[in-house]
């Protein structure tokens, strides 16, 4: 076990078991499925999981915290309506203003989050589930028409939608693909190497104890509420480079397929636990079994939500029980280890966290 625990880690093991999840998905539909393995196919797969993505990293920061964020979906519905009803009447506006726009306006409700909950102490999932709302029907309420078509957009925008970066067959990969794999590098180096990232997970998994530890908890809450409504702003850009054509439902229901993507991927809703590559393979999943489903034609589209929802259920469940036992024995054994060295288990070296 001490030979296992100096290379691996829970955390990686489940990593590990869906990536073996993935390829057991591939396999069990490319038996069921004419003409599965089409690249053309999965490459809109790769599109759609990169938007899931770029929101969920902001969400497993806020998640690390032991607090949620439910208005997501809704402020990328939200700013990409504004960015493509901006560009309908300033086509001239360059891509880096759009994107900057998209991104200041994302921080702007996400600060509004962070305030209420990091420093007003109201709980999150009220917090937010109020302003899912209160974003929501602003866009349904603003002025003039109700629909963006890609027609009324400059040519570039569609451009960055159907562009390939690298083409391999029929298999392609975009610009909003690339785009999020370099932000999942970048923040999921945040996470291992800055001070901001680890002291996300201490928050998160001793709340009691970063605060004696002098911690600023509220401070660290509030920053990550900012980053994940910037980064839900940059995906409401994205949202509109993909699709191009948005009414006031654009990205309804975002909120949970983002949250379940974190869940499955490891991320824990009690805070301290998850990373943001298995934030990116639960994204991953739940989308190839969502257009899997629906491609089986054997079942309707209620049977694919309740069964999305019931695998939901068993990752979480796995998460409470299996995976939490073998974190627990990870630790006793790390005790372990330290004793043995000449170090008692009181003085457990915890800087790491500060």
């Amino acid at each position: 076990m001490q030979t296992l625990r100096r290379y691996f880690n829970p955390e990686q093991l489940r990593e590990g078991s869906l990536v073996f999840l993935i390829v057991a998905i591939f396999l069990f539909f490319g038996t069921q499925i004419h003409n599965y393995f089409n690249p053309r196919i999965f490459s809109r797969v790769l599109d759609d999981v990169a938007i899931i993505t770029v929101v969920a990293i902001g969400e497993t920061m806020v998640l690390l915290t032991r607090n949620y964020d439910l208005s997501v979906g809704s402020i990328v519905g939200l700013i990409a309506f504004v960015i493509g009803k901006l560009l309908t009447y300033l086509p001239g506006l360059n891509p880096a203003s759009a994107v900057v726009t998209a991104v200041c306006l994302g921080v702007l409700l996400g600060i509004f989050n962070g305030t209420l909950v990091a420093y007003g102490k109201v709980p999150s999932i009220v917090v937010t589930f109020g302003t899912m709302a209160i974003y929501r029907a602003i866009l349904v309420n603003l002025p003039g028409n109700r629909i963006v078509v890609t027609n009324d957009l400059p040519p570039w925008i569609v451009n960055i939608g159907g562009v390939d970066l690298l083409s391999i067959g029929d298999f392609s990969i975009k610009p909003v693909v690339a785009g999020a794999l370099a932000i999942l590098i970048l923040f999921q180096l945040v996470l291992m190497f800055l001070p901001f990232g680890r002291r996300l997970y201490a928050i998160g998994s001793n709340p009691e104890a970063a605060r004696v530890g002098g911690l600023p908890a509220a401070q660290q809450v509030f920053i990550a509420y900012v980053l994940c409504g910037g980064l839900a702003g940059l995906a409401g850009f994205m949202f509109l480079a993909r699709y191009g054509y948005l009414t006031v439902v654009a990205a309804q229901g975002m909120e949970m397929q983002v949250i379940a993507a974190a869940v499955v991927g490891g991320v824990s809703t009690n805070g301290g636990i998850g990373t943001m590559i298995g934030a990116l393979l639960g994204g991953f999943i739940i989308n190839l079994l969502q257009q899997s489903l629906l491609r089986w034609q054997v079942i309707t589209d209620f049977w694919v939500d309740a069964l999305l929802g019931l695998f939901i259920v068993v990752a979480v469940t796995i998460d409470a029980v299996i995976v939490s036992r073998l974190r627990q024995i990870w630790s006793r054994t790390g005790l372990e280890v330290k004793s043995a060295g000449g170090k008692a288990p009181a003085q457990k070296e915890d800087s790491h966290v500060a």
